[in-house]
Order: C-alpha cells, then sequence, then structure tokens
C-alpha cells in the first residue's frame, strides 16, 4: 500500500530545494506526496508562478521516485463552484495541471465538501443536503475532463471530514461523511449517468482529540480509521448496482495527523505559542505508537490503498499542525524511527498478521533489468500498465522565479499482463537527448484503475 503524506513544503519552483523537501519524507520512510492547487472562479489553466512551483515539486517527486498525488479544490465557500460555468472552468483547470505535469499519477478532485468552510451552501431553506448533488456534478465533469487526458490518470472522489453535524438548524452547516456520501449515490442514481465518476474514494479519517486514533463509532456517524465496515457498508449502499463502484471502490485516507507537544528547545521555531490552539499534542513517544496503530490497521483493510500523513514537517503556526516527522528546521523528532520502521513494514504487508489480504493490489513483482531497457511484470490477476520513459528535470533560471523544465515521457508503453505469466516490457529508444533518465511504470487491476501500483526503476545518464 502507499504510506506518505500530504505535504506543500516542496512547492519552491527551485528544484534544488524541492529535492531536499522530497528527500526528508523518503527519509522518513514514505513513497508518495499530496500537492495541492488552488482554483478561483474565471480561471481554466494555472498561472505560470502556479505552474513553477509545481513542477519543481512534481520534478524533485521524479527524482526521488515519490509518487505524486495532485489535490484541486478552492478555499473560499464563496467561490464555490456550483454553476455549469464554473464546473467547467474547474474541470479545465485540473485538466491542464494533468496535462502540464506528467509525474502526477492522480487527481483529488475537492477538499471535505461536506463541510461549509468548503463548500456553500450545503442545506436549502427546507434543510435538504445541495451539497452533495453539486459536488457529484463537479466531480462527473472533471473525471470526463481528466480521462480525456489520459484515461490512466486515477481520479479520487470525496476527500471527506470524518465528522459532520447533518443539522441544518446549526449556525454552522456540515454533513456527516455517512450521510454526505449516501446522498452523493442518490444524486449518481438520478443523474442516469452510465460512467463511473471516481476510481477511489478519499477521506480524511482525523482521529478525536482523546482516546485511540483506530477507534470505532458505532453508534454515530462518524467515520475513522476504526469504522472500515461502516464505510464500506456506506459505499455499497451508495453505489452498488450501478456503474459506480461501491463496496469494491478503492480507498485512500489522504489526510491523517497526530500533533505531538513542543519541545522547550524547539519552541523558538514556532509563533502564537500562547493561542489556545497550541496547547494541543501527545509526547512524541505516543504519536510514534498511534501512528503505528493506524497503519497496523489500515494494513489490514482489504480495499484501502494507501495512508498520507498530515505533515512531513510541522507547520511553524502552533495554531495550525504540528503532525509532522520533523520539526521546521527539519530535524527529525523522535517519533520518526518508529514511525519510518512502521511504513515499511505495513507497505510491505509484514507490520501485522492479516485475516485478509489486500484485495485491490494485482502487482506480484516487478524488476528492472540492469541494462535500463526492460520490465519484468508478473500480476496475480489480469492487469493494465503503463511504462514511461521518463526523462528527468534540470535546473534552469527564469527572470523573476527559480523554476524546473517539466519530467517528459520520451517514450510510453501501454497493455495488458494476463494473471500468473510473466510479461516483459522493452523499450527501444536509440536517439535520446542527454540527460537524466528513469523508468516509471503503473500497473492496475483491469477495469479498476483507483488501485494503481507505481514503482520508480534506477536513475541512469545518457551522455
Amino acid at each position: 500500500m502507499v504510506v506518505g503524506a500530504a505535504e506543500d513544503a516542496a512547492r519552491t519552483g527551485n528544484l534544488v530545494e524541492a529535492t531536499t523537501k522530497m528527500n526528508l519524507a523518503r527519509l522518513a520512510g514514505l513513497d508518495a506526496i499530496r500537492l495541492t492547487s488552488l482554483w478561483q472562479p474565471g480561471r481554466t489553466a494555472p498561472t505560470d508562478h502556479e505552474l513553477s512551483a509545481l513542477r519543481g515539486a512534481s520534478g524533485a517527486a521524479q527524482l526521488t521516485g515519490m509518487r505524486v498525488f495532485l489535490s484541486v479544490y478552492t478555499t473560499r465557500s464563496r467561490w464555490t463552484p456550483r454553476t455549469a460555468a464554473r464546473r467547467e472552468q474547474f474541470a479545465a483547470y485540473a485538466a491542464e495541471l494533468a496535462r502540464s505535469l506528467p509525474g502526477v499519477t492522480d487527481v483529488v478532485v475537492g477538499n471535505e465538501p461536506n463541510l461549509n468552510r468548503f463548500w456553500m451552501p450545503q442545506f436549502d431553506r427546507r434543510g435538504r443536503d445541495t451539497a452533495a448533488p453539486g459536488y457529484v456534478k463537479l466531480l462527473a465533469r472533471t473525471y470526463d475532463a481528466l480521462k480525456a487526458v489520459s484515461p490512466d490518470l486515477g481520479v479520487v472522489g470525496g476527500a471527506v471530514s470524518p465528522r459532520g453535524s447533518d443539522n441544518f438548524r446549526l449556525k454552522r452547516h456540515t454533513h456527516s461523511p455517512t450521510r454526505f456520501i449516501l446522498d452523493m449515490g442518490r444524486a449518481y442514481r438520478a443523474s442516469g449517468r452510465t460512467t463511473p465518476i471516481m476510481d477511489t474514494l478519499a477521506l480524511h479519517p482525523y482521529p478525536d482529540p482523546r482516546g485511540s486514533p483506530i477507534r470505532p463509532h458505532p453508534r454515530s456517524t462518524t467515520i475513522g480509521i476504526g469504522d472500515y465496515g461502516k464505510l464500506v457498508s456506506v459505499l455499497a449502499q451508495a453505489f452498488d448496482g450501478t456503474e459506480q463502484p461501491g463496496s469494491t471502490l478503492p480507498i485512500v485516507y489522504t489526510e491523517f495527523g497526530i500533533q505531538s507537544t513542543i519541545p522547550r528547545p524547539k519552541r523558538r521555531l514556532y509563533n502564537h505559542l500562547k493561542a489556545k490552539a497550541a496547547r494541543g499534542g501527545v509526547a512524541e513517544r505516543v504519536q510514534a505508537r498511534q501512528y503505528r496503530q493506524a497503519l497496523a490497521a489500515v494494513q489490514c483493510q482489504p480495499t484501502v490503498v494507501g495512508l498520507l500523513l498530515f505533515h512531513v514537517t510541522d507547520e511553524r503556526d502552533a495554531r495550525a499542525w504540528q503532525s509532522g516527522l520533523y520539526y521546521p528546521d527539519d530535524t527529525p523528532k523522535t517519533s520518526l524511527p518508529a514511525v519510518r520502521n512502521a511504513a515499511e513494514l505495513a507497505r510491505d504487508g509484514e507490520l501485522v498478521g492479516c485475516d485478509r489480504p489486500k484485495e485491490v493490489n494485482p502487482l506480484e513483482r516487478v524488476a528492472f533489468a540492469d541494462d535500463a531497457r526492460r520490465i519484468d511484470l508478473l500480476c496475480d490477476r489480469a492487469c493494465r500498465y503503463v511504462a514511461d520513459l521518463v526523462r528527468l528535470p534540470e535546473p534552469t533560471t527564469g527572470t523573476r522565479v527559480r523554476t524546473v523544465a517539466a519530467s517528459t515521457a520520451e517514450l510510453t508503453l501501454t497493455g495488458e499482463v494476463a494473471p500468473g505469466e510473466e510479461h516483459a516490457v522493452e523499450f527501444v529508444a536509440d536517439a535520446l537527448t542527454p540527460g537524466r533518465y528513469r523508468y516509471m511504470v503503473r500497473v492496475a487491476a483491469v477495469g479498476n484503475p483507483g488501485a494503481t501500483v507505481v514503482r520508480y526503476g534506477p536513475t541512469f545518464d545518457v551522455g
């Protein structure tokens, strides 16, 4: 499974700085990064500055072999893309990002649309859910736009918060993930759509401030890591029997954080320390133990494809999140070695013993040949691959901001592999431009692009 982090520290536009940030994540045992891009009404493409920042981060991910999830959303509820015109703009913006950033394998559409901070309105005057139906329209339009760029792009929907009130009479309007997903299903069925709207469902299973990070909530509409059975049941009710997979839909936890207390020698690195919000957190040994508990639980959830920690490095603002594995000066916390060990074991399926294996990963083995011209694949069921020979970025200097050239796929091969049969992907590339290269292969079960596995080969130089 994927064990990564939601982290924007590499969005610098400077390849050296971005690579340094990606290497911190690598040293923490992580293999994926979720980046963000904020959309505004009227925009159908990113600005040059935005594209430069993302190219730097994406290029650094290619250099370090990190999988990239890109989350596209708006932070202002008054900018909610509720009209057809705004949905078209948003979808075009997301598609242009995917087209311009070949290192991105998955695009997350929206962020916590079940909360009024990110989507307004949540209810109509009669208390009926308007957020879920509106979000389904946006997700459907963006899905089509992204698949037009590449059918192998993973479209991630939901990104829902773990809790909400479902009460339109309260001052703050929010929906629980249970109600929101069920309402998404109703809206999808009512639309008459005959194609899916997402390949993967994202959830932000932040734990309760007190208690176990994997505690279940059997008597409420909250969904955390400990509520996997409830989540699969809700997806089944919402989508089973339609063209949108439900109970078999891959799930990724794209934000999960355990904040640690700030030790006295490091307090100088933070600001707003006197704020009430800055007083939380657990000891670093507890942070390590709770991250390990979460990884162990996720490893044994058959349709969950990954967990992304929030963040790699603490935010300096003590009112924000201190859930990283590094302090703001990039020195490691004492929790890092234990979390790295747990992440590596969980990714290999060896952290704990599970009653059932992962059902979403078809890949048995991938091997990159020593001569850098062949990739050998073995799948336990029918799988589809996309193999890229990627020319890695090199630093260039812009007039106002340090930028990097985008990594480019010099050669792409696609195909399907029969279950249990060795398959060799052979490259013939005799006239390569001088530079540094590596192979990237994406493998997914046939008919299930949300179960994509990404592997990177070693880098090599062409003189």
